[in-house]
């Protein structure tokens, strides 16, 4: 196996994925380990070079972000990754404990080690790293994977996203596939397409979006761009469910879907036009990744976004044709940039290198330019339901201080979950709280201010009002199996990404390994079990129907900031809601219990 000879490969800090030969990989010469500026060295490799970063979430600034210590993977997607955390992912990927790359890709002493190594992300830091690899690698293509204009900020919802537009355009990106764009409506996209986009030279690409009378395709498929005398195209893939898991009547004449039959179509078309090497730029999330590659002739890379998954290597997946595509994910919240480089002489790829960069903000100076456009946009004002702000003095309004580590992402629940779910039972005099599995949320520290901007972080989207209805536990049940199905269906072509919604009051049980609608046991209220038949008061937000069910007219970042304020200080979680997890094997490498220690300080 080739082994790379920069000391930048030192960021991968991975060997080759255990179990899954890798070919000619880039492979880190450490084992984690430490460089003094590992941003020194950026060595160009081969003649074909794309950059990737996905899922920013609208976070301009830097931020904290913690890796989830619980990503189960059912069937064939069991111990595989990307469903590998913390000291199982540290062993799988040979990367030293305690190291600058055990936290860039894991949960591990997030505190300390976040205390140590600072904030991540950032455009303006993202900006000063895409440069550096650009200068290395001349006509890079910089590929945008979309969830880029939210959900999760609060600049972008008040500016209809022209925040995070006029960004894209200053960071440099060529191409962009989309998934929560879309819930800005179908007119908002199209006019940023066919307007910034268009004018700036940058193509939005989505093989998989039609008009739903006729079929014809709403974007482009694909484009060719020549880099250094080779053709390369990228075949764009949207967010396959974007009308079931976000409103539908906001792209009402859009239809969506996985399609690998035009995949295939639209990969042959790109290369009966010339192109020599074939690229997906994707939003499927990784695990219908890793099938559709398996289902796609003469596709030879998908660099993957929607999950979120922090991943140091590409999965080679044996295409029909005998060939391999390498699937990549490049994690989110501007943490990471995905780079891929290929060395194509002859009519045919000869060797290729990978890296998973992470972005440091504490290691990389800011881009001027980019650094005064967030400044000045942020100090702006602007007029949202009728009222005139300041963004900057809005966004930094202090709430409370939180006593614990709040963070999000997990497949069962977070502790700004929690915090949300309390706030939500109080506000709306509740029995029961639901809130989104959402995977986008940034990480705030103990002793840190609750600033508003940390409540749009994990509140920040179009349709966010609150809701209290009345649901029989039959019914609560039922929508606990179906979010369960979406998220653990053994075939990934029926899941949708996300996490398990998020509970508060309610104590239940969960074997992710069951089938359909028997996944869901041991519903508990107040130490009693939940009756079938019986009424409860149950509170949530961001429901996808126009016509809001039990819409109480507040949205949800004022009814948690409000109970933020009234904490008078301080603020700590209520015990961590989590589910009793069985049937999924002592030896499951997805799963780390979380236990009081990882967010609280003794």
């Amino acid at each position: 196996m080739h082994i790379s000879r920069r000391e930048f490969m030192q960021l991968l800090a991975a060997a080759s994925a255990a179990g899954f030969p890798l070919g000619t990989a880039a492979c880190s010469n450490n084992k984690g380990g430490t460089a003094g500026d590992p941003y020194d060295t950026l060595d160009r490799f081969g003649n074909v070079h794309l950059l990737h970063y996905t899922d920013c979430h609208a976070q301009l600034k830097p931020v904290y972000f913690r890796e989830p210590n619980v990503n189960l993977g059912v069937a064939d997607m069991r111990n595989r990754p990307p469903h590998i955390v913390s000291e199982h992912f540290l062993k799988h990927y040979d990367i030293e404990r305690d190291s600058i790359y055990a936290h860039a890709y894991t949960n591990l002493n997030f505190m300390e080690a976040a205390e140590q190594y600072g904030r991540v992300g950032g455009f303006a830091h993202l900006k000063t790293l895409i440069n550096k690899l650009r200068d290395s690698r001349p006509n890079a293509l910089l590929l945008d994977g979309g969830d880029t204009w939210g959900g999760g900020s609060g600049s972008a919802l008040w500016t209809n996203a022209q925040d995070m537009v006029d960004a894209q355009k200053l960071l440099g990106i060529d191409v962009m596939t989309g998934h929560w764009e879309f819930t800005y409506g179908a007119d908002r996209v199209e006019e940023v397409v066919n307007g910034d986009f268009a004018d700036a030279g940058i193509d939005f690409v989505a093989q998989n979006v039609r008009d739903v009378d006729w079929g014809d395709r709403i974007f482009k498929p694909y484009v060719i761009r020549e880099m250094n005398g080779v053709n390369v195209a990228v075949v764009g893939q949207a967010f396959p469910y974007t009308p079931i898991a976000n409103p539908r009547w906001m792209v009402e004449q859009w239809s969506f879907g996985i399609r690998p039959d035009d995949m295939q179509e639209t990969v042959n078309d790109a290369r009966a036009e010339g192109a020599e090497i074939v690229v997906a730029l994707s939003h499927n999330g990784m695990d219908v990744d890793i099938k559709m590659a398996g289902m796609v002739e003469g596709l030879d890379a998908i660099m993957g976004g929607h999950t979120h998954d922090a991943v140091p290597q590409p999965m080679p997946i044996e295409r029909p044709d005998g060939g391999t595509c390498l699937v990549t994910n490049a994690g989110s919240n501007a943490k990471f940039v995905g780079v891929l480089d290929f060395d194509f002489r002859d009519g045919a790829i000869k060797d290729w290198e990978y890296r998973l960069v992470p972005v440091f903000a504490e290691m990389l100076p800011e881009d001027p330019a980019m650094a005064t456009y967030i400044h000045n946009m942020r100090n702006s004002e602007v007029t949202w339901k009728g009222e005139t702000f300041n963004m900057e003095e809005k966004l930094s309004e202090e709430l409370a201080v939180t006593e614990d580590l709040l963070f999000r992402r997990g497949n069962f629940n977070g502790t700004f979950d929690q915090l949300i779910c309390d706030g939500l039972i109080e506000y709306n005099d509740a029995q029961i709280s639901f809130s989104p599995g959402f995977r986008w949320g940034t990480t705030v520290l103990p002793g840190m201010p609750i600033t508003f901007e940390h409540v749009m972080d994990q509140t920040g989207l179009t349709y966010p009002e609150m809701t209290r209805n009345a649901f029989t536990g039959a019914q609560i049940k039922d929508i606990l199996e179906d979010v369960a199905d979406n998220l653990y269906n053994a075939d990934p072509f029926y899941q949708q990404g996300g996490d398990m919604v998020r509970v508060g009051g309610l104590k239940y049980a969960i074997d992710p390994s069951a089938s359909a609608g028997n996944r869901i046991s041991e519903m508990e209220l107040d130490g009693k079990k939940l009756d079938a038949d019986k009424e409860y008061v149950v509170a949530g937000w961001a429901s996808v129907q126009q016509s809001v069910p039990g819409g109480v007219g507040v949205d949800i970042w004022d009814g948690v900031a409000d109970y933020l304020r009234s904490q008078d200080g301080n603020v700590r979680i209520s015990d961590l809601n989590e589910p009793k997890v069985k049937g999924i094997g002592e030896d499951n490498l997805g799963y780390v219990p979380t236990t009081e220690d990882m967010y609280r300080r003794s």
